[in-house]
Formats: structure tokens, C-alpha cells, sequence
């Protein structure tokens, strides 16, 4: 009985001793795979950080690229309009050289007539009418005659100097504007081929960052941090305004007033864009270059690269209204200048990190954004 006890107490002990080895090995296992989780994590947490730093350095250099964009796209458009007064001013000048040319024709037949006419009369002789006593009533109609010849032809000889002078000035006038087209054209070359450089480095860099902004959960982060950068430069706009002398404000232009720029409504006001956030304003579809004008007189009171919305102009109305344009190509006005109604302030593109170009377009009342088909005919 005792030999069996004994035998049951040492079973007992190594059974004990067994579970006591097992719980110190799944406790060291549980360990273990707690301790690779943990470095997953921190290896995870690494890499968003990471991605994070990659993001805001792929987002400066895009910003960078963008405003590359403007410059080159701002000095095409600048030649553009150079180039087009150029011709004009030529065709003036054209004219103007033809016009001189007819001049100097009939003033030259004009002088011959005279010259032939002093020829024909000049068989008589002063001093002979006055020594043969002819009569003084005659002798003095012939002196006024001859001092009107005179008088005439010198008056016939300086015109034509006169003309043929501006004639000369003309036609050097229009070969200093031809040079100057010339130079003009070789510009604009250039500057399209500087321009063409700066969008594929765009591209690349869009790429890049689109690599970082993998999820939807990313994306809405991303907006919400562009909503957030918006809502600061529409309080810096709102500040600025304070400042502006007053205006008519939009109420009595609401519904009549033209569209910035000519294209198709993408995105409207209030609809949904990612999650919680919602359109403030519409993107318009169009051509990327097209001409963006102010849709009313004001005064320009932000133009810069923005976040998410890359360059961007806001134009104070008075009364509390403004009117923003976003994703331009380029900024055609500065900060501090005044536009009238109609003016080009931007031109379309797709700054911002956009891969299609379009421009964004809102209209905001004391800080609240507001529908601008309310505002717009149409």
C-alpha cells in the first residue's frame, strides 16, 4: 500500500514537473510571438512615418514643379500676347508705309507741275520789265506771281523731305519689329520646350506620390489636410479683406454672372468627394492653357501655390465675397492688383497633384462657401 502511494506521489511529482516545463515553454513561445509582433509594429510604424516623410517631400517638390509650370506657362502666354501686338504694330506699319509712298508719288508730281511751270515762265526778265517801263500794276502781279511759285515750291520740296524722312523712320521702325518677332518666335520655343520639361518632371514626381497615397484611408487624410489648408488662406483672405476698400459685392449680379472659364461642370457643389469631405466649390473640365477670367471687379488678394489645390488665385469682391480659382497652369495677376469683370486672371491646368486638367472654381459670402450656380448664369 505504501509502494503504491509512493509510485502515485512520484507520478504526480513528474506530471508537475512536466506542466511546469510546458506553461515555461508556451510562455517563452507566447513571449517570442509577442515580441515579433511588436517589432511588426514598430516596423509598420516606421514605414508609415517614413511614407509620411516621403509624402511631404514628394508634396514639395511637386509644389516646386507646379510653380516651375506657372513661370514657364506665364512667360509662353506673356509672348503670346507680345507676338500678337508685334504683328499688329507691323500691319500698322505696313500701312502706314504704303500710305507714305502714295504721299511721295503725288507730292513728287506735284513738284515736277510746279518746277515745269516755273520753267515755262522763266523767259522773263525782272530788270528788263523795269527798264522797258512796263506797266507797275503789271510788274507787281508778276513779282506776287512768281513769289507764289515760290513760296509753293519750297513749300512742295519740304513736304517731300518730310515725307520721305517719316517713310525712312517707318521702314526702319519695321524691321526693328521684324527682328524683334523673330527673337519673339525663338522665345516662345524655348519657353514651350522649358515647359514641356517641367510637366514630365511633374509627372514623375505625381507618380511618386500617388505611390504614397495608397488607401482610402490615406486619401482622406490627404483631403482633410487640404480642406484644412484651404480653410487657413480663406481666413488670410478674410483678414486681407478687412483691409480692402468696399465694393458691390455679388448679390445684385447673382445669376448673371459668366462662368471663369468655358468647359463642363465634373464636380459639383455639395456632392460627396471622399468620405465626409464635400465639394466647397465645382471643377470645370477644359482644355488645359484656356484663358481663366475674373468673374467679377476686385481686388486679387491670394495668388500661390496651395496645397491640394495647387496654384491658386482669390479675388476679394467687397461685401464680404470672393471668388477662388484653383488648379491654374498659370497666375496671371499678382497679389495687390486690381481686375475688372472679364479680365484673364489664370489660365487652366492641373496643379495640385491633378491628372486631368480642369479648374476649380468657388465662390465664398463672409467665409462660407456657396453654390456658384447660384451666382452664375446658367
Amino acid at each position: 500500500m505504501q509502494k503504491r502511494i509512493l509510485a502515485k506521489a512520484s507520478i504526480l511529482a513528474g506530471f508537475l514537473v512536466f506542466s511546469s516545463q510546458l506553461q515555461a515553454s508556451d510562455l517563452e513561445r507566447r513571449q517570442s510571438e509577442l515580441k515579433a509582433l511588436q517589432s511588426q509594429i514598430t516596423a509598420q510604424q516606421n514605414a508609415l512615418r517614413d511614407t509620411g516623410k516621403q509624402r511631404e517631400k514628394l508634396l514639395q517638390l511637386l509644389k516646386k514643379d507646379e510653380q516651375a509650370i506657372a513661370n514657364a506657362a506665364r512667360k509662353v502666354n506673356q509672348t503670346e500676347n507680345a507676338l500678337s501686338n508685334t504683328e499688329k504694330r507691323l500691319a500698322e506699319l505696313k500701312q502706314r508705309a504704303a500710305q507714305l509712298d502714295k504721299l511721295k508719288e503725288s507730292q513728287q508730281q506735284t513738284l515736277a507741275k510746279q518746277l515745269t511751270s516755273a520753267y515755262l515762265a522763266g523767259n522773263h526778265d525782272y530788270s528788263k520789265m523795269l527798264l522797258n517801263q512796263q506797266d507797275p500794276a503789271t510788274i507787281e502781279r508778276m513779282l506776287a506771281y512768281y513769289e507764289y511759285l515760290n513760296k509753293a515750291r519750297m513749300q512742295a520740296i519740304e513736304q517731300l523731305k518730310q515725307t520721305r524722312q517719316e517713310l525712312s523712320a517707318v521702314q526702319q521702325s519695321e524691321q526693328q519689329e521684324r527682328n524683334r518677332l523673330n527673337q519673339l518666335v525663338l522665345d516662345q520655343k524655348a519657353q514651350s520646350k522649358r515647359l514641356n520639361q517641367e510637366q514630365d518632371q511633374r509627372q514623375q514626381t505625381l507618380k511618386e506620390l500617388q505611390r504614397t497615397i495608397s488607401s482610402k484611408a490615406s486619401e482622406l487624410e490627404q483631403l482633410q489636410i487640404e480642406e484644412a489648408s484651404l480653410k487657413r488662406v480663406v481666413e488670410q483672405a478674410l483678414a486681407a479683406m478687412r483691409d480692402s476698400p468696399s465694393m458691390d459685392g455679388l448679390a445684385k449680379s447673382r445669376g448673371a454672372l459668366n462662368w471663369p472659364t468655358k468647359g463642363r461642370i465634373k464636380n459639383s457643389f455639395g456632392s460627396q468627394r471622399s468620405g465626409s469631405v464635400r465639394w466647397k466649390g465645382v471643377m470645370l473640365s477644359a482644355p488645359e492653357g484656356q484663358s481663366v477670367s475674373a468673374v467679377a471687379a476686385g481686388k486679387v488678394i491670394y495668388a500661390d501655390w496651395l496645397r491640394g489645390f495647387g496654384m491658386v488665385l482669390v479675388v476679394d469682391h467687397g461685401k464680404g465675397y470672393m471668388s477662388l480659382y484653383g488648379h491654374a497652369q498659370a497666375l496671371l495677376k499678382d497679389a495687390g492688383d486690381t481686375v475688372k469683370a472679364g479680365e484673364a486672371v489664370a489660365l487652366v491646368g492641373r496643379s495640385g497633384g491633378q491628372t486631368e486638367p480642369g479648374l476649380y472654381f468657388e465662390i465664398r459670402h463672409k467665409g462660407q462657401a456657396v453654390d456658384p450656380t447660384n451666382y452664375c448664369r446658367r
